[in-house]
């Protein structure tokens, strides 16, 4: 196939296309502890509801010509019709905006590049992306949102996407990416993926215990109080020790034994997972993780 900068929009909307499909692959392919994997099911659902939301939501996101708040939308309705539950809300809200910029301009220049026509593609957001987005977010319905003082999500917005995230970014580490060009993705997730290099899975192993170490998860913080994301960090701190030392961290039992204390007290770092996604996208867009059928 031809490098992605050279590509007519409709074949870079096809390399975006599988370049998800790959990402969302690699989330469940690899055990993450809390998280729902082919190893470890977990908070009522298993690998087989992700990779069906994946397959139906690959296509409506990478439409070529498409707004970033039309991206989100069908993509949310069509993975909530192929599951009946909430799957990959955050990993649509991330990942909408990439392949918008993706689109704009390729793969040319690395990962450097694509972040700046992000945030082009973020700048440009509007109201009418907003209320595109709202609505994906009503159809998802996820848990613990609360209420908001203003461009509450059960109310229709009056401000385009990128204030309204602005204003989410203080409880939300996904609106927080969407206000400073999605920073952890590409200066604390992008690193720790790369530093596994030829091995994917590691990486995205790596890459998660970085995000849940390195940040309170929000979707914790939202569910069960600061508090429990405090815990769970120091929890994940040895195994970022671990990982940057070039451990396997599959090798030794007491990682699917974390994952499955996780999820007996039914704390998911969903949020951290989400990263994990858009980190995983940005390698495969970018050409700086070559595509791989090895994991390990």
């Amino acid at each position: 196939m031809k490098p992605a900068d050279t590509l007519p929009a409709p074949a870079r909307a096809e390399f975006g296309r599988r370049a998800f499909l790959r990402a969302c692959a690699l989330d469940v392919q690899v055990r993450k502890p809390g998280n729902v994997s082919i190893a470890s099911p977990g908070h009522g659902m298993e690998a087989c509801h992700f990779k069906a939301a994946a397959a139906a939501a690959a296509g409506p996101i990478s439409s070529a010509g498409a707004g970033v708040g039309e991206r989100i939308e069908v993509a949310v309705r069509a993975a909530w019709q192929a599951t009946h539950c909430n799957t990959n809300l955050g990993i649509v809200l991330l990942c909408a905006p990439l392949l918008a910029a993706f689109e704009r301009r390729g793969g040319e220049g690395g990962p450097g590049a694509l972040r700046e026509a992000l945030e082009e593609v973020l700048a440009a957001l509007d109201l009418e992306d907003a209320r595109a987005a709202y609505r994906a977010i009503a159809v998802a319905n996820p848990g613990g949102l609360g209420r908001a003082p203003a461009q509450d999500v059960a109310e229709a917005p009056s401000v385009g996407l990128r204030e309204a995230m602005a204003l989410a970014a203080h409880r939300d580490r996904i609106a927080w990416q969407y206000l400073h060009a999605f920073a952890d993705i590409f200066e604390l997730g992008l690193p720790a993926f790369l530093a596994a290099a030829g091995a994917p899975g590691r990486g995205m192993q790596r890459t998660f215990v970085e995000f849940v170490a390195g940040l309170p998860d929000s979707h914790i913080v939202r569910k069960h109080g600061d508090a429990v994301a405090q815990c769970v960090m120091s929890e994940a701190a040895q195994w970022r020790t671990r990982a940057r030392g070039g451990e396997v961290l599959d090798d030794d039992p007491a990682f699917a034994a974390w994952d499955e204390h996780l999820k007996a007290r039914r704390l998911n770092p969903g949020t951290s997972a989400d990263l994990c996604v858009a980190v995983a996208l940005v390698a495969a867009l970018t050409q700086a993780q070559p595509p791989s059928s090895r994991f390990y």
